[in-house]
């Protein structure tokens, strides 16, 4: 697929991933247009044009996706807790809006991100393919409404072409959840291991999930047999989860985990603060939920000979150096915050 002048909307484009794929489409001699519910000057500044809008509106949604060849829907409610209906409300039925506004308008491929957790359950992982089936019960809304939103996207493929990523574990300088949660509670000695240590997780930086993102249109365009399909993308280099923690703190200047907590404990401890701040009508998020215990406390990589094959996906990223540039971000940020460097 030849970029140059390609017209390109991107929804969420003023999120983490979504700044990482604008500034890509642009580096590629594409047009794009982000989709943001709010104001970022900083996408203007790249060259991109910037549209505010909630992808849940359909009027605003279709006026965007009008005369787009390539729609990329990064939008999305993630975490771990929060009201159900919201989840569902902006990852399935906004997905469903996007589907919708593309055919009304013509587009012709949709690329669309969604997560592993849409097939996970609460067990190990390990070098899981596409062939995972939906469990049947899921441990948060979360996850519940990504594979639902998947659902959408892949029962559109007749009418769209039209694939899902499923990035796992976004990371990188400028991440806003994952890193900066991490550093926080081991600043704070609040960052307890969860389970015996020995769990191997995938992580994706986010200059390789936005190169998935391109090299997932660029196949639809060439080969639309791949149409409804999802695949998973990583850095292709599962990593032993409570050693890279501990490395990355160390990297960082900040002290490591010091208490180990038993996964069926963590489990057990978070379905109390669930069931406690669901009685109570806590809006803020628990200290601990049973899904973030499971996915700290577990096994969870995946095998992307799939996307590899499929999609032309190869990881671009330096990961040793990419290591390095967050760990030193992270200690510039909690330098910066305790006035470190002052006189």
């Amino acid at each position: 697929m030849d970029w140059n002048k390609r017209k390109i909307l991107v929804t969420g484009g003023g999120g983490f991933l979504g700044k990482a794929l604008v500034a890509k489409l642009l580096s590629l001699g594409a047009e794009v247009a982000a989709f943001s519910r709010g104001d970022y000057p900083e996408l203007r500044g790249m060259g991109a044009e910037t549209i505010r809008g909630d992808i849940r509106d359909a009027d605003a949604l279709s006026a965007a996706c009008a005369g787009r060849d390539v729609v990329f829907n990064v939008a999305a409610k993630a975490g771990i807790w929060g009201p159900r209906g919201e989840f569902f409300d902006v990852n399935a039925g906004g997905a469903r809006n996007v589907v919708e506004r593309c055919v009304d308008r013509g587009v012709e491929i949709l690329v669309h991100t969604s997560s592993p957790s849409a097939v996970f359950s609460k067990g190990d992982i390990e070098g899981g393919d596409e062939s995972l089936p939906y469990p049947r019960v899921y441990p948060a809304a979360y996850p519940a409404s990504k594979a639902e939103a998947e659902r959408i996207v892949a029962g559109a493929a007749g009418e769209l072409k039209t694939v899902s990523l499923r990035p796992h574990l976004i990371w990188g300088v400028g991440d806003p959840h994952i890193l900066p949660r991490l550093a926080a509670k081991a600043a704070s000695g609040k960052l307890a291991q969860v389970g015996d240590g020995r769990n191997t997780v995938d992580l994706t930086h986010v200059e390789n999930a936005a190169e998935a993102h391109v090299k997932a249109a660029e196949a639809l365009a060439s080969n639309p047999s791949i149409s409804g399909n999802a695949y998973f993308v990583s850095d292709g280099a599962p990593v032993n989860l409570w050693d890279w923690i501990r490395d990355f703190l160390s990297k960082a200047g900040l002290p490591p985990p010091r208490k180990r907590v038993p996964l069926a404990l963590a489990r057990t401890l978070g379905r109390v603060f669930e069931t406690a701040y669901g009685a109570f009508g806590v809006r803020s998020e628990p200290p601990l939920t049973a899904f973030a215990a499971s996915q700290l406390g577990t096994s969870h990589y995946f095998d992307i000979s799939a996307a590899k094959r499929d999609l032309g996906y190869v990881p671009v990223v330096d990961l040793e150096k990419a290591f390095d540039d967050a760990a030193e971000w992270i200690r510039g940020r909690f330098a910066a915050s305790s006035g470190e460097g002052e006189g």
